[in-house]
């Protein structure tokens, strides 16, 4: 692998950071990846659909002098400049929940798992909200979605903003994620993880506090939480459905380690499908690892690399063809008879 000198850049991000980087990934990508951490990020938003109002949001913005630029293939994505990042939060259109700043690659998971209206729907670890949102305005009222999260501040956090932003038909568990699949066995028609990790694509250089609690276990406490995370989404998603699972992690590990191990326990039972959505920040996942070859199905999945309007992140879509009850131990769940996750943590 061709050595990238290490420049003052890559000096402040950590060192075992940049090493591994460079193990795991072609010196080309590598260098895209400590670019995109390196510059600035501009403020993307969402037109928030679920709040209805007279007035046009982008036209009020366009009188306030506000410069912003539309995305092109995503309806209601917009995106300013970072200058004028401050002058957006201090709009309006931002105070009236008219609009939501969310970074362009973390409104994709939500586009992916192409929810519809009358659905049951699980957004698995939610807070603080922002896809669940994205579910909302996707599926509607009519739909039955499940927001869980198991901290408790989290919790509340997440709840508050599905209120603020009208979505407060959704449901909102203090829970357990990797326990859900026990109380709703094979019961969703979608099922969206957007997992926790270790957050390396959001890394900014000129942003210390943003990478100063990194290190090599930190990734390893976040696959752990992964793997268990992605066993609950598999068995309470119901043949035929459909899984997201995303990171803002750079990581092979958190990523196409822990995607190749799943597809390989549910052999037969589930499958990836391509994403469909291309953007130049795009690239494939990786096929080996350690000198190994991962599973076949990492072919659809998809990496993004860090840029001005996207935070770093890993896509893949699941399918699930057939039932996998039978795949692991514990199965005494039921899907109609066990209480709806716990009933004390049930918050509407």
């Amino acid at each position: 692998m061709t050595e990238i000198p290490i420049d003052q850049t890559v000096i402040q991000l950590p060192e075992g950071f940049i090493r591994r980087l460079r193990n795991e990934f072609h010196s080309d990508v590598v260098a895209g990846i400590v670019s995109g951490l390196s510059g600035l990020r501009h403020t993307v938003f969402r037109l928030n659909g679920l709040i209805k109002t007279d007035s046009d949001v982008l036209s009020s913005l366009h009188e306030q002098n506000i410069n912003f630029n539309t995305i092109s293939g995503l309806a209601n994505a917009v995106w300013i400049p970072a200058a004028e990042r401050e002058r957006l939060l201090s709009s309006a259109e931002y105070f009236e929940k008219r609009i939501y700043v969310q970074n362009l690659a973390s409104m994709l998971p939500p586009i992916l798992l192409n929810c519809e209206p009358g659905q049951k729907i699980l957004d698995l670890t939610a807070a603080p909200g922002s896809k669940t949102l994205q579910i909302a305005e996707f599926a509607g009222s009519t739909s039955e979605i499940a927001a869980v999260e198991l901290v408790k501040s989290r919790f509340f956090r997440l709840k508050a903003n599905l209120e603020a932003h009208g979505a407060g038909f959704v449901r909102v568990f203090l829970q357990d994620g990797a326990k859900v699949w026990k109380y709703r066995t094979e019961y969703f028609d979608r099922v969206l993880l957007d997992a926790p990790c270790s957050s390396e694509g959001r890394f900014l250089v000129s942003e210390p506090e943003s990478y100063s609690y990194w290190g090599p276990k930190k990734n390893k406490e976040m696959v752990r939480k992964q793997k268990a995370l992605l066993y609950s989404a598999v068995q309470a998603t119901a043949p035929g459905g459909r899984i997201v699972y995303s990171t803002c992690s750079l990581s092979v590990a958190e990523n196409e380690g822990v995607i190749s191990k799943l597809l390989a326990r549910f052999e037969g039972k589930i499958k990836t499908v391509p994403i469909g959505l291309v953007f130049p920040e795009m690239i494939p996942a990786e096929r080996t690892w350690k000198g190994k070859e991962l599973h076949p199905g990492l072919e659809n999945a998809r990496r993004i690399i860090p840029s001005e309007l996207m935070e770093g992140f890993f896509l893949c879509i699941i399918e699930k063809t057939d039932s996998t009850v039978l795949t692991g131990p514990g199965h005494a769940a039921s899907t109609a008879s066990s209480p709806y996750f716990s009933r004390r943590n049930r918050s509407r």
